[in-house]
């Protein structure tokens, strides 16, 4: 696979602390065990958070490609397999999940400190993406777009195929007479709407939030600080700490008095308050993209991409090299 040139001064985080609790009776099902979805293998011989090492890796060097997971992860050993493969330096333990807001701050805090000129990816591990030359494409518009102008943040979106309650939503401003392609500013971050007003959303030009950004990190603190000024603080005084022998004890008593805070609702919907004008959009056109938090859209977009319905009266074993599908009807499938 070609990668072309990736740029020394740009960096990628990959989110993979979270727990996964809504598919867990989905996952015992297929392997007779507990794991978070991001370490499932679903699709082929790599698992989710596998695949999204190898989109980050289209972009970004590995030694800058930074990985956060929750430490009761690592009682599972198919998470230290995964993670053992990453550079050295890489991976940052949480100590406990506290959803995306302090899932992107911690790891943000350790870029920042190593390389404090990167322009920062962000990389959800639990989605499906078809097109992943397009989307790393579109991925490395939007660090152009940043790195031209320092100031912005960029999200990507996907391109809606109907009305989806549970995805968040970000309303580009068309009335903006000179948008700075390839990106528009942001009018509004909808998160989760009820099912009508994802309808009127779509009316409206409204794009689905993939949560992939890219920004210079000082942009995006200074955002944190006028919505949340308590959780800038917390981070502040990590981030005074790494690399001195404090810092252990700084991330162990942050954690245990921060809050849960979720990027999306506790933070987007608060900053466009505070946008002067930095907050963008670079819609991902002819990429498919799909979350995978439930177990009716894993099978959906299986169906609706050729394969096997293996959720139906079939016994998937993860194995080191992959899945094998066993199917008691006359079909099989091997190796999704």
């Amino acid at each position: 696979m070609r990668y072309g040139h990736i740029r020394s001064d740009r960096c990628g985080i990959v989110l993979a602390g979270g727990d996964g609790r809504r598919l867990q009776p989905f996952i015992r099902r297929l392997v007779g065990y507990d794991l978070p979805k991001q370490y499932m293998r679903f699709v082929g011989t790599r698992s989710m958070l596998e695949h999204t090492w190898d989109r980050a890796g289209r972009l970004v060097a590995a030694e800058r490609l930074f990985t956060v997971i929750a430490r009761d992860h690592l009682e599972h050993g198919e998470v230290r397999r995964q993670i053992s493969s990453r550079a050295a330096g890489t991976v940052i333990v949480q100590p406990a999940n506290r959803e995306t807001g302090p899932g992107i701050l911690l790891p943000l805090m350790h870029l920042h400190k190593r390389y404090p000129h990167a322009t920062v990816a962000i990389f959800p591990s639990d989605h499906f993406i078809l097109e992943e030359g397009l989307f790393a494409a579109h991925v490395r518009e939007a660090f152009e777009f940043v790195e031209r102008a320092p100031e912005k943040i960029a999200f990507l979106a996907a391109v809606p195929t109907g009305p989806e309650p549970e995805y968040g939503y970000i309303l580009p401003d068309y009335e903006d007479a000179r948008p700075t392609l390839p990106a528009r500013r942001i009018k509004a971050f909808i998160e989760k709407p009820e099912s009508r007003m994802a309808a009127r959303l779509l009316d409206l030009g409204a794009l689905w939030n993939t949560m992939v950004m890219v920004f210079r990190p000082d942009s995006l603190l200074d955002l944190v600080r006028l919505s949340n000024p308590a959780l800038h603080r917390a981070f502040q005084r990590i981030f005074r700490a790494l690399g001195t022998t404090r810092e252990t004890g700084a991330v162990e008593r942050a954690y245990r008095n921060l809050p849960s805070v979720n990027f999306s609702r506790d933070l987007l919907e608060v900053m466009d308050v505070y946008d002067r004008g930095q907050l963008s959009v670079v819609p991902m056109k002819g990429v498919f993209w799909s979350d995978w938090g439930s177990e009716e859209r894993i099978r959906s977009v299986l169906r609706k991409y050729g394969h096997h319905d293996c959720m139906h009266g079939v016994r998937l074993v993860m194995r080191s090299r992959g899945i094998i599908v066993r199917d008691p009807g006359p079909r099989r499938v091997a190796g999704l």
